[in-house]
């Protein structure tokens, strides 16, 4: 397997929340290589946009030339465009990419409010929704373009993000146009209280294409770049005195990279005494984030591994978690490799997705999947 090769085209984020910046963190957490095309330099913080200064078009034409060329693309992600020529030069090189699947995020907006496109720049964006896999605008992005019925004449697939609506419940909508393909399909999770908004959807979009470059489907794909968005908000520190940048550093052990490889990133040891091994545990420096009545409590360790205390009377040895990309896929696999399971995938109250099984010695080991409910579930305990 090769490194995915992403190619990002946006502009630069000074205070690197959002942008190029955003766009080449979230790749490389996501174990893909970022190519950049830079559009647009801007100075901004997490209190808005001071200036953009845009790059000329033969410029930004030449970074894309210049990776395709030697290096090779995989995916490509488009943000901020800076101007309507640079609109029409972008879409006439990526029609030169037939197969390559595009994500389009149609900036217009910076988080503080600052206009980051003008009329003739938006009247452009026909032609790059025309070669996108997906746009994802957001609800102001898809208002301004016509709403989502108009678009969809325009573009294949419409993600409309739903974090400016209002409740706490954060509803996304896929829209598809054409025959085979659900119209609509929904995520939904409750809305996370901060200020590290900065890049969400730089992040997301560029997550999206990444999954895409490792050929998850695209409802896959959006389901997982989703995830990795929800847990770079709710690892971030506040940085700045207004929308302050997400974690996508912090996202490490929470989204296997592959459906085939398992990713060892919890493990449970059975207690006699919680409390004794509480105090423990804590002693060696590992951060509590869980504690259910008295017993169970679960920790997290550097570098984002979790490993929890529970006591139970039908297991005295450790129970061996790894996270894998899909269940609906491996177990049949594996299944069909001689194995068999001792507890089919199954939903837990604690959202988890489990399956388990023995190894030849008798050591249960399950297989699951948990986002962000392994490190962030609502019942963390506070300040964690």
């Amino acid at each position: 397997m090769t490194t995915p090769r992403i190619l990002i085209v946006a502009g630069s984020d000074s205070g690197g929340g959002a942008g190029i910046q955003a766009d080449i963190k979230t790749a490389t957490m996501l174990g893909c290589h970022a190519m950049t095309a830079i559009t647009a330099v801007t100075a901004q913080n997490t209190l808005g946009v001071d200036a953009v200064h845009a790059v000329p078009v033969d410029i930004v034409v030449a970074q894309i030339d210049a990776v395709v060329r030697d290096i090779g693309v995989d995916a490509i992600k488009i943000g901020m465009i800076g101007s309507a020529r640079t609109a029409h030069a972008v879409a006439d090189k990526l029609a030169e990419l037939p197969g390559v699947p595009i994500v389009f995020d149609p900036v217009m907006i910076a988080s503080s409010g600052a206009r980051l496109a003008d009329e003739a720049t938006i009247a452009a964006f026909d032609r790059l929704m025309a070669l996108a896999a997906v746009t994802t605008p957001n609800l102001p992005e898809a208002k301004a373009l016509g709403g989502v019925a108009a678009m969809l004449g325009k573009a294949r697939a419409v993600l409309e993000k739903g974090g400016h609506g209002e409740g706490e419940v954060v509803i996304d909508r896929l829209h598809q146009s054409g025959s085979g393909a659900p119209p609509v399909i929904e995520w939904s999770g409750p809305r996370i209280d901060g200020m590290a908004t900065h890049g969400t959807g730089c992040t997301l979009s560029t997550g999206i294409a990444c999954e895409l470059a490792k050929e998850w489907t695209l409802p896959e794909a959006i389901g997982r770049a989703r995830d990795f968005v929800r847990i770079s908000m709710l690892g971030a520190n506040e940085l700045g005195r207004g929308a302050g940048p997400m974690a996508q550093q912090g996202v490490r052990l929470d989204l296997n990279q592959s459906r085939w490889s398992p990713m060892l990133n919890q493990v449970t040891v059975p207690a006699d005494d919680v409390a004794a091994s509480e105090h423990f545990y804590r002693l060696l420096g590992l951060k509590q984030i869980v504690r259910s009545s008295r017993r169970y409590a679960r920790f997290e360790t550097e570098g984002g591994a979790t490993f929890s205390i529970e006591m139970t009377e039908e297991r005295k040895r450790p129970l061996v978690f790894f996270e894998v990309g899909d269940l609906g896929v491996i177990v049949p696999f594996l299944k069909g490799q001689g194995l068999s399971f001792t507890q089919e995938p199954v939903d837990r109250p604690w959202g988890w997705r489990e399956a388990r099984l023995l190894d030849p010695a008798g050591n249960e080991v399950c297989l699951y999947q948990a986002g962000e409910m392994r490190r962030f579930p609502p019942w963390r305990i506070g300040g964690a």
